[in-house]
Order: structure tokens, then C-alpha cells, then sequence
């Protein structure tokens, strides 16, 4: 954080010094108590403090609260200022600090793909830029302060994911970090617990073009259905599309598989640039695009994001390809899912899975409230249209998925469990060297944690070690 002192801090707020001194400087902010971890912090207080011993190693402290401080609560170390409301002096605050800085900013959200597509900019930004970003997979509403107070002097550029989990996510989010630049990946259906419905989780998605002031760049997938249901009637900035059809401005040729990732041709401008993405999946060349688009408007031209696009890491878990117990081949893809995620996995499943027996391991589709039984079945009919020889589903809801694919059509096995141990000791008898398993479900899911874990080949070797010791010590 560029620090402050209280008496720019009160004169920003129109607030009053109760006690303390103006001449205290804040290097750090929280609006929740169990936020105050660092000395020099200003804190925005609802709530009334009647006691400061539990935090009186944070002193010195600066607390902004509309309530009544009694004098005897006078405390060296602390710093009262007091208004009128506290969270407009909040918002006042967010938005002062964010106004000292002029700097390229990216927010990305999207049903698949925002963490990745954020974390490939970052990457590229990165070799010659002080960057500050949202972590991996932290997006939550309770770390937008921290995250925008990350900004200081030094910084160049921000690329901040915008998760969706209720109508106005986006927005709140944005009013922190007052994107120059947004994405939005693509638009599946999820969240539906908050959102309601299919399309008032589009509206949701498509708050980023009024979080951008409707001006700035928007950089959309041309070839996403659900993105092209937004209305961009009022959006006067520049929109940026991204895909393989030709009216894009970012197009994506001669997709094909590598290895560990994907290779293509991206034709801009009527020029032609050779593109490696590590990870597999045509989805990965679409996050690809949406990031060289963004490094583009902030300097980086593609042959120089090219190169430095081909030493990106690609997180585990999602679509990590590794040995599994009877030398069979294991796709773990256990990061989220989606009913998008798992439409690209099969695809994976389907292109390198050619010649061998393939298997998918699917769990619950989670956040979807009333909309589960619409949502599981429509998964039924993503694998339906798969080849697939083996289908397995875990979980009471997941077996929607199982039964609609039969009902569609599917005439593959299938087995429906709610018992991870039972898949496990069913794959130890199916699977062998000529076997591929896609494993589909989400980091929150611990049977299909624990079982993407156990189905590793080394994984499944330390288990059997576990077993042999525990017998000799009985």
C-alpha cells in the first residue's frame, strides 16, 4: 500500500480526530476485525470496540467508525477518526486510493476458464512488470481490500479475477479495481443457487460491461452462445473477440494437439504468429487468445507473449495427465465442474484417448440450487454425445447424469456409486495399460479427491506400503 497519513485519510472522509494524531501513517487496511494482522492499519469499524487489549500488538491502529468513543477509552497507539456512516467512508476510501493510481488494469470473469486466463496474463506480464493480481484461486469478496491496497508506487499493471457467485459479484468487484480492460471467458450455468436462472447468471456475467463504465476494451468469445445474449446496446468502448471464425479479431488456425498442450496459428492483424499453450484442450486455445488480446492492449506484442506464453505452468488438476494403478493413463480434471468444464474434458478425453478404452469418472455438479435436476441432466445429454466405454458417476445427484445419458441413448456401461471405496476396488479389476480415465468433479468434493489421489499410480503404491506396515505393527 502507498501509505497514507490520518490527516489526508480524515480530510478525504470529512471525519473528525476523536484522539490520536494526525501525523500516523496507514501502510495497511481491513473492514473485519480477524483482518487486523499488521501494525499501521486503518480499520473501518461498524461495530462498537470496548476493549483493545486483544489487538493491541497491531498498534499502532486507525480506526474510522460512525459510533461514540468515550474518552476513557483513550488508548495510546490508536487513532479515532469518526463519521457520519461508516461504509460511505468505507467506499470513499476504496475509491481515493484507487484514483491515485493510472495503470492498465484486467478483470476476468467467465463460467471456465477466468483463473487460467488470468494467471496466463500474469505469467506474460510478468517479465518485465510489477504486477499485482488476485491469487490463484482466492476471488472472494473479503480480500478485494487487500488486494487493491497491493497496489502501490511500483505497480504497472493489475489482473484481477471477478467470480460470480450472485447478481452484482461482478460489480462490487470492479468498484475496487476499475478495470481498463475486461473478459469474459464464456458464459455456462452455474451459480444458479443465487442467480435463479440461466439467464439472470448471463446478467450477472454481463455486469462487466458497467463495471467498465460501458468504455474501455471488452474481450469476449465470439463463438460462446450465451455471450452473444448480453446487450451490449449501451457498451461504447471497443470490443475485442476472440475465436476461430473469421470475423474475430484474435483467430486461432491449425489447432492441434502437442505435447502437453496444444499448438496453433494466431492470425491479428493479417499477420500469422506460431503459438504453443501448455495444457490440452481447445478451451486452453481460447483462454490463449483472450490473454494475448489483453497483453496486446497493454504493450506486449504477440511474438514477444508468444514466447513468453510457452513457459507458462498449467495447474494441477486441471486436465493433468499422469500413470495410474495398472499402468492405465489418469486425466485429473478435479478443479471445478461445470457443466462447460465438462463438455471440454470429454472432448480431451476423446483426442487422446483414441485407441484405448476410455473411462469417465463423473461426481456432483455443485452450486446449482433449484436448477440440479436441469443441470445433471443436461450433463446426461455432454455425455451422450461422447464416446465413451465406461461411464461412472459418484454421488445421489450425479446419478442423474448416469440415468439421462441412458435415457438419451448412451449405450456404454455405466455404474452409479455413492461409495468411492466400491469405484476403487471396481477400477482395480477394470482398468490396465490399454485404459484412460477421465476423473471430472470439484476441489470441494472429498470422495472425488480422495479417489483421483488413490488412483495414481504412486499414490496407489504408497497406499499398498501403508497397508504392508500397518500389518507388521498389529
Amino acid at each position: 500500500m502507498k501509505p497514507l497519513e490520518v490527516r489526508q485519510i480524515r480530510t478525504i472522509l470529512s471525519g473528525n480526530l476523536l484522539f490520536g494524531s494526525d501525523e500516523t501513517k496507514v501502510h495497511h487496511g481491513a473492514y473485519r476485525l480477524k483482518h487486523i494482522n499488521k501494525k499501521h492499519t486503518i480499520f473501518f469499524s461498524k461495530k462498537r470496540i470496548v476493549n483493545f487489549n486483544h489487538i493491541k500488538e497491531f498498534f499502532p491502529l486507525v480506526i474510522v467508525t460512525h459510533r461514540n468513543i468515550n474518552r476513557s477509552m483513550q488508548t495510546d497507539g490508536v487513532t479515532i477518526i469518526q463519521v457520519d456512516d461508516t461504509d460511505k467512508a468505507y467506499w470513499k476510501f476504496v475509491r481515493y486510493y484507487r484514483s491515485l493510481f493510472n495503470l492498465p488494469v484486467v478483470a476476468v470473469t467467465g463460467t471456465s476458464g477466468k483463473t487460467t486466463t488470468k494467471e496466463m496474463i500474469k505469467h506474460i506480464l510478468s517479465f518485465d512488470k510489477s504486477i499485482t493480481a488476485t491469487g490463484i484461486t482466492s476471488n472472494s469478496r473479503t480480500a478485494h481490500l487487500q488486494y487493491l491496497l497491493s497496489i502501490d508506487d511500483n505497480t504497472e499493471a493489475g489482473v484481477f479475477e471477478t467470480a460470480v457467485g450472485s447478481p452484482g459479484d461482478v460489480l462490487r468487484a470492479c468498484e475496487y479495481f476499475k478495470p481498463t480492460i475486461g473478459i469474459i471467458t464464456n458464459i455456462g450455468e452455474h451459480h444458479l443457487n443465487k442467480c435463479k436462472s440461466p439467464a439472470e447468471y448471463i446478467k450477472a456475467k454481463g455486469e462487466m460491461l458497467d463495471a467498465l463504465d460501458n468504455k474501455g476494451v471488452l474481450i469476449i468469445n465470439s463463438e460462446d452462445e450465451n455471450s452473444k445474449k448480453i446487450d451490449f446496446t449501451h457498451f461504447r468502448g471497443q470490443i475485442i473477440k476472440v475465436g476461430k471464425s473469421a470475423s474475430s479479431h484474435f483467430i486461432a488456425k491449425n489447432i492441434q494437439y502437442s505435447n502437453n498442450g496444444m499448438k496453433f496459428t494466431l492470425e491479428f492483424k493479417q499477420k500469422d504468429y506460431p503459438i504453443y499453450v501448455p495444457g490440452y484442450g481447445e478451451h486452453q486455445v481460447y483462454n490463449a487468445l483472450a490473454a494475448l488480446a489483453a497483453v496486446n492492449e497493454i504493450g506486449i506484442n504477440p511474438s514477444e507473449a508468444a514466447l513468453r506464453l510457452k513457459t507458462y505452468r498449467k495447474f494441477n488438476k486441471q486436465l493433468q495427465v499422469v500413470d495410474g494403478i495398472n499402468d492405465s493413463t489418469i486425466i485429473d480434471d478435479t478443479w471445478s465442474i461445470t457443466t462447460t468444464s465438462l463438455e471440454a474434458a470429454l472432448k480431451v478425453l476423446d483426442e487422446i484417448g483414441t485407441g484405448k478404452k476410455k473411462v469417465a469418472i463423473i461426481g456432483t455438479i455443485t452450486d446449482v440450487g433449484s436448477w440440479g435436476f436441469y443441470i445433471h441432466e443436461k450433463a446426461g445429454e455432454i455425455v451422450n454425445n461422447h464416446n465413451i466405454d465406461v461411464l461412472i458417476t459418484i454421488g445421489m445427484h450425479a446419478k442423474i447424469i448416469a440415468d439421462h445419458a441412458v435415457k438419451c441413448g448412451f449405450k456404454s456401461k455405466v455404474y452409479t456409486f455413492n461409495n468411492k471405496i466400491l469405484v476403487y476396488n471396481l477400477l482395480r479389476k477394470m482398468v490396465n495399460k490399454n485404459t484412460i480415465i477421465l476423473i471430472k468433479g470439484d476441489m470441494y468434493s472429498n470422495a472425488i479427491i480422495e479417489l483421483a489421489g488413490r488412483i495414481r499410480k504412486n499414490q496407489s503404491k504408497k497406499n499398498v506400503q501403508s497397508t504392508r506396515d500397518k500389518d507388521i505393527v498389529e
